[in-house]
């Protein structure tokens, strides 16, 4: 095992170790994972003593910089995230029990890439961007572009996420993140939905809708969102842009659920959170509640 007490010390082991070595933080994933003998690094860099990556900052434009090693429960009760980004401290929320949540990072959530993960489909829909340091510098990468795979992402062997930076919505906005799991509790999801609306002038200015558990990495529902762009958000509205949502999913079937009974949680899903996120954006309901199109077959976690 390896203790860096900085970024500096940390990209030297990598380098020096390249392709041998694992980075843990929390331990949550990489931990169960040697156990069970699915991973066997020849070398752990352990990353709790570098203090740069644990902060959490809103900078002076309100963005959010949020260091790699920040565990979910600091996201999940830190008050400027419940305040101004509210859908990362929903998402946050739902990572296992309180134990894990103690544990579990941001950048263990990102760096594992499993397309059921929670955190990154609110980071999508807030247009988050990854900031990645190396041997030969930094760089920032989109987060929709992080992902190449199932458990992969761009990151080299010797490179480091440092933070996760989210910049600040925009007024008007409002967002939601909702997940359909077998339990309610200590399960990972079957599949998961997050929305994101900006609404000037009683029209959609802005928005996004990512999907989890459907597609060999988390994606983006474009279509979907390109259908609200500039519309007025109505029921019919959202129920249109729901339906474009499940076109862009790519689901198998599994021992969790059939690719056809995930394409109806999607749909059900990005209705609800489209919902929810509008009257978040506005303060006023978007009467959707009361004509029959919050009905579904999903679970309500994350609503709260």
């Amino acid at each position: 095992m390896v203790l860096p007490e900085s970024v500096a010390d940390c990209i030297a082991a990598l380098a020096e170790r390249r392709g041998d070595a694992r980075m843990v933080a929390g331990g949550t994933d990489l931990l169960p994972q040697m156990k069970i003998g699915v991973s066997h690094p020849a070398w752990v860099v352990d990353l709790s003593g570098v203090a740069e990556l644990k902060s959490l900052d809103v900078l002076d434009d309100g963005s959010l910089r949020i260091g790699a090693a920040v565990s979910a429960r600091s996201l999940e009760l830190a008050q400027p995230v419940r305040s101004g980004f509210r859908i990362l401290a929903e998402s946050a929320a739902l990572i296992g029990s309180v134990q894990v949540r103690t544990l579990a990072t941001i950048g263990g959530n990102i760096c594992t890439a499993a397309p059921s993960a929670d955190m990154i489909p609110p980071l999508l829909a807030l247009d988050a961007v990854a900031d990645i340091a190396g041997p030969g510098g930094s760089r920032q990468v989109p987060l929709a572009e992080l992902f190449i795979g199932v458990r992969r992402t761009v990151l080299e062997p010797d490179e480091l996420l440092l933070a996760i930076v989210v910049p600040a919505p925009e007024a008007g906005s409002g967002g939601n993140y909702r997940r359909h799991t077998p339990r309610r509790e200590l399960d990972i999801a079957v599949v998961g939905v997050a929305s994101q609306l900006t609404v000037k002038d009683g029209r959609c200015s802005k928005a996004r809708i990512a999907l989890a558990s459907v597609a060999p990495t988390p994606v983006r529902a474009t279509d979907a969102e390109a259908a609200l762009e500039g519309a007025e958000i109505t029921p019919e509205t959202i129920e249109a842009a729901a339906a474009l949502a499940v076109e862009a999913a790519r689901p198998i079937s599994d021992q969790r659920g059939s690719a056809e009974y995930r394409r109806h949680l999607v749909r059900v899903l990005a209705r609800r959170t489209l919902t929810t996120a509008f009257e978040r954006a506005t303060g006023r309901a978007s009467d959707s509640a009361t004509n029959g199109h919050g009905n579904g077959h999903a679970s309500g976690n994350g609503a709260h």
